[in-house]
């Protein structure tokens, strides 16, 4: 008698090596996943300038080609300059100061974009926060009342990503398993429906990958002990059992023995004795 649905077998495009030089962004899933790339010896950039966690802040920066960001890119509040694209630690006390901050790391963020092989994109929300009618990509835990709040369509979605062209690179999307229940757990469901939706046709249009994290967790997984403390994030053994699953479909045996060996070398760096 089995009580489980196991996930089976994932089909796969392509096979990932060292030689491959990654970038994964998106939700806090992509830097689950790229962090246990970097520690198995890939060349794996994860979100440099933190999350993004719905489809329309990705394509904002992705879509933006490698222009410097100034002072017109950036909002100020009681003398602090921020860029609501990024992550909250991009402010400064002067405009000037936030560009070069912003601008060290964005334009290495595109140049890992436009030299990687393998690109993998997670969605984690549809809901965005807008700005003075911009998407934020944070909202630096400004005022709310400084922000209004909607949901993304999914022709919206869909039409934000007909740009995306790799001109024969590899991608993989992938759908965060982490619940959003603020606005309760039946939004939360339609939120990643329509997500999945709009992924699907992203592949289909582009001839790209979908690993199906979100799928794993909620139908391989099906149990809370699999959840952190907070029953939103799976939990670290949840992630683990994830990027197995993505190993044994994006590598080769001979990646995988290779990634073995990285492994065992990092965990043995981590090891620290124990004085008596």
């Amino acid at each position: 008698m089995t009580f489980r649905t196991e996930i089976g077998t994932i089909p796969s495009s392509f096979k990932i090596s060292h030689d491959d030089r990654i970038l994964l962004l998106g939700s806090c899933f992509a830097d689950n996943v790229g962090s246990r790339l970097v520690r198995d010896g890939f060349s794996a950039t994860h979100n440099p300038m933190g999350p993004l966690f719905n489809p329309a802040s990705i394509v904002n920066v992705l879509t933006r080609g490698g222009r410097p960001y100034s002072a017109v890119d950036f909002v100020e509040r009681d003398g602090i300059w921020h860029c609501l694209d990024f992550a909250s630690r991009y402010r400064a006390s002067s405009p000037e100061d936030l560009a070069q901050m912003v601008n060290d790391d964005y334009l290495a963020l595109w140049d890992a974009f436009t030299a990687a092989t393998v690109i993998i994109i997670t969605f984690g929300t549809d809901k965005v926060y807008e700005h003075s009618g911009k998407i934020a990509g944070n909202c630096h835990k400004l005022p709310a009342a400084e922000f209004s709040s909607r949901f993304l369509q999914l022709d919206e979605i869909r039409k934000l990503w007909e740009w995306f062209n790799l001109d024969g690179g590899h991608c993989i999307f992938t759908l965060s398993p982490v619940k959003y229940p603020g606005d309760g757990l039946a939004q939360s469901c339609l939120s990643k429906s329509k997500l999945r939706v709009a992924i699907d046709a992203i592949c289909a249009s582009g001839n790209y990958d979908y690993f199906p994290a979100y799928e794993i967790v909620t139908e391989d997984l099906r149990d809370y002990r699999f959840y952190a403390p907070d029953m939103k994030h799976p939990s670290e053994v949840a992630v683990d059992y994830i990027y197995e699953h993505f190993a044994r479909t994006y590598f080769s045996k001979e990646t995988m023995a290779k990634a073995d060996a990285f492994r065992k070398e990092y965990l043995r760096s981590q090891h620290r004795p124990i004085l008596t």
